[in-house]
């Protein structure tokens, strides 16, 4: 059987931890800024762990 394929998309999204965690970055940081206050646009710029209920379904996708 062939190698599977990582999906292009998700490695260039998210990280996976040394403790098997997977980081992503937050949305809504793109456009439509003049409206969003600085202290929602300084908690937007760190980064978060995916919920547990996704990390299966996401490393699959990464062949984890």
């Amino acid at each position: 059987m062939p190698k599977m394929k990582t999906k292009a998309a998700m490695k260039k999204r998210i990280k996976v931890t040394a403790s098997g965690r997977i980081k992503h970055k937050k949305q809504g940081l793109r456009h439509i800024l003049t409206k969003k206050d600085a202290k929602r646009k300084r908690h937007l710029r760190k980064h978060t762990y995916v919920d547990g209920s996704d990390e299966g379904r996401l490393k699959r996708m990464l062949n984890q």
